[in-house]
């Protein structure tokens, strides 16, 4: 019997002090992330933001970064459910752009799916305009379908040349490069002069459906 409440005595004792070591972790991890997100925006470069623990750090750092450029209406959107804008301001025209940030190793260049939900949600923001920054650069179809629809694309060394321009007080020039127009592909719909687009076909799908009206 004495062991037995021995035994208890000593489960109780360890389940403490793993919940105390547990306790006292968690407070280290939120005390890392408030030092994280008070950081002097001046200090931080291209090699500080490849370091970030994820795209939120990012975010945040985009939020602060226009906020310090002097653009209005700034906000970050929330975590989840942000239909695919990170942040929004208003620019010095008075026109309102829905930002997604890209936070991707250097070796990973942004995919077409960014493209889609920046453009996709702007109506929902009430934004006219919409622009993509990446720590990393772009493929080929992402670059096509940005250009088709007027989204802005900021790649890694735009990204840089902001950073840089912000670090000697030239804010103008910071914004500059975030407001300069798309690169793009098509202007309107009758510059196609009625030609339509070449489309790669599902000749399998072709097939299946011939075979089965045949029948």
């Amino acid at each position: 019997m004495f062991v037995l409440i021995l035994v208890i005595i000593l489960l109780f004792t360890l389940v403490g002090i793993l919940a105390y070591r547990k306790l006292g972790s968690n407070r280290k991890q939120e005390q890392e992330q408030v030092v994280q997100e008070n950081y002097d925006l001046r200090n931080i470069d291209i090699e500080d933001i490849d370091k970030m623990i994820d795209g939120s750090e990012f975010e945040m750092y985009l939020y602060r970064l226009l906020l310090e450029l002097g653009y209005s209406g700034v906000y970050k959107t929330v975590g989840s459910r942000d239909f695919g804008a990170d942040v929004i301001f208003t620019d010095r025209e008075g026109v309102r752009n829905v930002v997604q940030a890209k936070r991707y190793a250097i070796d990973k260049p942004v995919g077409i799916s960014a493209v889609q939900e920046v453009y996709s949600c702007m109506r929902y923001y009430k934004a006219k305009k919409a622009i993509v920054i990446a720590t990393t650069l772009y493929t080929d179809s992402c670059e096509t379908l940005a250009g088709i629809n007027h989204v802005k694309l900021l790649d890694r060394h735009d990204l840089i040349n902001i950073i840089e321009a912000y670090k000697q007080e030239d804010n103008l020039k910071a914004q500059n490069i975030i407001e300069s127009e798309p690169r793009v592909i098509l202007e309107s719909w009758n510059q196609l002069n009625n030609a339509l687009p070449v489309i790669k076909k599902d000749h399998k799908a072709e097939k299946y459906v011939k075979s089965i009206q045949s029948k």
